[in-house]
């Protein structure tokens, strides 16, 4: 192998690459803040015995942000307990609170160990709970049962 050959930019070259780096950024930022403030909101929470899923949306229903509890780190039959549905709540009002939404309307489905936990610590976070609706599908007459065993 021969020298290395190490290129050296001049002043004003420096100054052109920071320039589009800071307009890069400053779009960026742009596309992720919200164009405008959101005050009312809706928190979708799926609870089974796997996992914990929350979905914050907007009145009209478009996501503006989910966590699961597998996302925050939880692995295993972590996933499925109370406290972390409790620490999904709080990481999705750290984004409800960027957002600046304030009051929320609860959609929970799913029979899962974290569903208390989640609707009370939101409700400790100070987000002012004006509805909860349970969405859990629940059999009517169940299956037809299975015929008679012939031996």
């Amino acid at each position: 192998m021969g020298k290395k050959h190490i290129i050296q930019k001049t002043e004003k070259e420096l100054i052109e690459e920071r320039a589009k780096v800071d307009a890069k950024v400053q779009k960026e930022s742009e596309a992720k803040a919200p164009t405008r403030k959101i005050r009312d909101g809706r928190v979708y929470i799926f609870a089974s015995y796997n996992n914990t899923i929350m979905t914050l949306t907007d009145a009209s229903g478009n996501a503006l942000g989910w966590l699961s509890a597998g996302s925050i780190g939880f692995r295993g039959t972590k996933k499925a307990t109370p406290f972390a549905a409790s620490k999904v709540a709080e990481a999705l009002y750290q984004i409800a609170s960027k957002i600046g939404i304030e009051k929320i309307e609860i959609k929970i489905k799913g029979i899962g160990s974290g569903r208390e936990s989640a609707i009370r610590s939101l409700a400790a976070r100070g987000l002012e709970i004006t509805s909860i609706q349970d969405k859990t599908p629940i059999p009517h007459n169940g299956t037809k049962p299975p015929k008679v065993r012939r031996v």
